[in-house]
Parts: C-alpha cells; structure tokens; sequence
C-alpha cells in the first residue's frame, strides 16, 4: 500500500472523488443486505473525508493571494461542498442500518439478485489470497468479482491495480455476482455467507415496483456523482446537463416510493423499516440534488451577465423572485429581464436557446 498522504488541490479531489463514489456504493449494499459491517466501512470513510475536506479548503484558502486567485479557488471550494454533501447523504444511508430501521424483509430476496452485490472480506493468515497480487488471484476471471478498494488498516487504495499485493488483516470491498461473493472469501480464508432465512412475513403489495424503484434510485444515485465528476474533469457542459435529467427523474422515484409506503403501511409488521424506506428515498434525492445543483450565487447570473431572475419554472411549479440560495437544476426554464447584451452571456450559463416572449 502507499503511504503517501495528499497535500495537493488535485491529489485530495481525486482521493474525495474515489472516497465518496465508494461511500455510495457501500452504503447502498449495507441497506440492502443488512450488513452492519459495509455500514462502519462508510462511517471510516466519513471519517476520512472530513479530515480530507478540511485540507482542501486550508490550502484553499493559503493559495488565495488575489481576487483572481479567490476567484479561481471559489470553484474548489464548492466541489468541495458538493463532495460533503455527497457523504453526509450516503453517512445518512447507512445510518439505516445502525439505527435498526432498515428496510422490510421481504424485499431482500429480490434486492439479492436485482444487482450486482457488494461485499466486505477481511484476509485471513495463511489464506489462499494472503501473499499474492490481484493479477495471480485473477478475481474476474475465477470468480466473476472485481476488487474496488483495499483497506488495510485505515489507509485506502481505491480502485486497485494488477500489481497490488493483497495481505492478511487487508479488507477487500468487492463487486459482482452473488454466487462469486463465496468464491472470494474461500480464497480469503473466510467462513461462506450463510443462507438468508426464509420470511413468514406476509408479502407486501406490488413488491417488484418497489424493489425496482430500489434500485434504480441506486444506479441514479451512483450514475449521478460519477456523471457530475466526469463534467468538472472535462469540463462538458452536456454531461453536467445529463445529472440534471437524472436529478430529476430521482424526484420522479422518491415520491413513487413515498407512495408505495404508504399503501404498504397497513400490511407491514415493522412500521420502522418502512420509516428505512422514508430515509432511503430522501438521502438518494440529496445525492442527485448534490451532483446536480448549484445555486444562483454560485453562477453569478446578476455580476457575470447583468440579468436579473425574476421566476424559475420547475415542471407545473413556479417559483417567484428566487434567492440567490435557490438552486438551478436540469429542466429548469427561468424568466430574467436585463440587458440586451447579458443575454448570450446567461444562455451560455444555462446551456439553452433563450423562448422568445411574444408582445
């Protein structure tokens, strides 16, 4: 493993970049299968990220010496917010499953083989693993799972290469298909997962929406953050505007399952895992409005182009005399008046042909 710690602006981005997608997944998979242990593996990398935002914001503010300089620090410093905002949502998650809410058993089974499964495995001494490369284990080749990270310790290696040594006391979080998961930990040294028992729960009406509702706010979710890090990387507005369809889908999804909750309610045996389901949905959406959203202050609209937001439409909604706190998402069509030379500088903010207003 390497120990070097990230002092720079862009070593830290990229270790938060890798921490929270991780944190995401993993958070997900402890929800979904009940697994406490994938939940502190999300609490570590919490941990971790807070001290890892802290530095980026340090040296964020060290580098400042100018308003051009401020300026250009201004945009680090809110990836850096978007990046908590995504961790504390994924944290909430996962908080799930400590606060024993969780989510009703009889969706498990489902959820088991909706989705490729996600998997915590500690190195055993003396284990087949214990000593060899990822490239002599073969992992997809053997068992159909890839290897996200290693943990060894508290130090983190995120998505790992061929030449990385796997050793005993290391945590492997994997990826792939349920049977594989048993495949792994043979060669790890670890006892097999044990079969989930059967529930004599009765069955919940339309269960297949709600497992598919499940995890399609996962795949937006995840889809969500690594679109939103693939448009700052290559600095493409049509990737950034793709988060905001995904974000708004995720609304589409929260209030379905909210429903489906609720018409659950009077079949359900524990009232707290559907209280789960409440908390799933609403952090979900907070990982999309976090990729998604930045504000009206943030853009600047009234100092960069001297136009002035007088409403904002949102699908059938509207909201009048917006904040310089409300935040734009994909979709979102707004009235301005200002300048006639503002205008190509606020469509070339919000990426659209202006809708000329008839007199």
């Amino acid at each position: 493993m390497d120990d070097h710690e990230p002092n720079t602006v862009k070593d830290l981005l990229v270790e938060l970049k890798d921490a929270s997608e991780l944190m995401v997944d993993l958070a997900y998979a402890a929800v979904f299968f009940n697994e406490e242990k994938l939940a502190e593996e999300v609490g570590r990398l919490e941990e971790r990220s807070t001290l890892y935002l802290r530095r980026l914001r340090t040296i964020a503010m060290l580098a400042a010496r100018s308003p051009e300089d401020a300026e250009g620090m201004a945009g680090v410093l809110w990836i850096a917010d978007a990046i908590q905002k995504v961790g504390d949502a994924a944290s909430d998650i996962a908080r799930v499953i400590a606060a024993r809410l969780g989510i009703p058993d009889a969706l498990r089974p489902d959820l088991r083989h909706a989705d490729e499964m996600t998997a915590r495995i500690r190195v055993r001494d003396g284990s087949n693993a214990a000593g060899h490369t990822l490239r002599e284990l073969s992992l997809p080749t053997e068992t159909g799972m890839w290897v996200m990270a290693i943990r060894s310790d508290m130090r983190w290696e995120f998505d790992p290469g061929p030449d990385d040594m796997v050793v005993a006391g290391d945590v492997l979080l994997v990826s792939g298909p349920e049977e594989g998961v048993n495949l792994v930990r043979e060669l790890a040294g670890a006892p097999p997962i044990p079969q989930a028992p059967e529930s004599d729960a009765p069955p919940l009406s339309e269960l297949d929406r709600a497992v598919d509702i499940l995890v399609e706010m996962k795949d937006l979710a995840e889809a969500a953050v690594a679109l939103a890090y693939a448009s700052i990387l290559f600095n493409n507005r049509t990737l950034a505007s793709e988060v905001g369809v995904l974000e708004a889908r995720s609304d589409v999804l929260e209030d379905e399952l909210e429903s489906w909750v609720l018409r659950a309610a009077p079949e359900a045996r524990n009232v707290d895992e559907l209280r789960g389901l409440i908390r799933l949905a609403s952090a979900s959406e907070s990982i999309c409005d976090a990729a998604d959203g930045k504000s009206l202050k943030e853009l600047q609209v009234e100092t960069e182009t001297g136009m002035f937001v007088l409403a904002i439409q949102r699908g059938p909604r509207w909201v009048y005399r917006p904040r310089g706190t409300s935040v734009l998402r994909g979709g979102d069509r707004l009235i301005s008046i200002g300048p006639e030379e503002g205008e190509e500088e606020l469509i070339a903010l919000c990426g659209e042909q202006p809708v000329p207003i008839e007199t």
